[in-house]
């Protein structure tokens, strides 16, 4: 099967990212999300059929071309959306740039774990894990799944020995509690496999993407982190990366 013949449904093509991993990177975010975050700020990604229908010859292409930028860390983070739904699909285009000698990262919430997302993280380098919250009934309040999952994903990446960062957003009266950012940190030193705590800023970019959708934002009633608070933090949780 020819390289044109493998297709990625991708939502977006980010040439230089500098969040999304380590070093330079080519960021692919795909297109389709079974999750319904309250954070989320890409919501026109949900829809599978949404996007554009890519080659895997055309991405191997534009990332050759960003190739130059990478330097020794860089790489590709395919991100979404949600990643683990196209697993199968995006397996080819890890195996060959793995090849080549080429970083691979993987964004997600780790909603699934079938055989095509095991096959697919063998290929992977590093898995960008979107540790939400720390209670089961926030997880499925505000994500849509059960904790369960997530920690499950995690540890199989922690049995196959699979580097990972765990990403967290940092979201004022939902996890801003000491509770939280605690059972955050025992999380990660849990587990050897986990080698970053990234908190993330609860941000409002979005909400206009949601108007012209639309569509309410669920969280358009809470403030953004202050800069203070911020500073505040990474006196108090020196583990974490903010």
């Amino acid at each position: 099967m020819s390289g044109a013949e493998l297709t990625l449904r991708v939502h977006a093509f980010q040439s230089m990212g500098t969040v999304d991993g380590p070093g330079v990177r080519a960021v692919i975010f795909l297109q389709g999300c079974p999750l319904r975050c309250a954070c989320c700020h890409n919501p026109d990604t949900w829809d599978p059929a949404g996007g554009i229908n890519t080659d895997l010859d055309t991405l191997l292409h534009r990332i050759e071309r960003c190739r130059p930028y990478f330097g020794p860390a860089g790489g590709v983070t395919v991100s979404g959306g949600e990643p683990l739904m196209q697993a199968k699909a995006l397996l080819p285009l890890f195996r060959r740039l793995r090849e080549k000698g080429i970083h691979t990262a993987l964004d997600t919430s780790g909603c699934r774990l079938d055989d095509a997302v095991r096959t697919l993280l063998a290929e992977t380098n590093l898995v960008l894990l979107d540790y939400k919250y720390t209670n089961d009934t926030d997880y499925r309040r505000y994500v849509g799944m059960p904790m369960d999952d997530v920690d499950h994903f995690l540890a199989y990446l922690q049995e196959k020995g699979i580097e990972t960062w765990l990403r967290h957003v940092y979201i004022p009266t939902l996890n801003d509690n000491d509770a939280s950012l605690s059972r955050l940190c025992k999380i990660g030193e849990a587990h050897s496999c986990v080698t970053r705590i990234e908190l993330l800023p609860f941000r409002r970019l979005c909400l206009e993407k949601y108007r012209e959708m639309g569509i309410p934002f669920p969280l358009a009633d809470i403030r953004e982190p202050t800069a203070a608070e911020l500073d505040a933090l990474r006196e108090r949780y020196p583990k974490l990366t903010i």
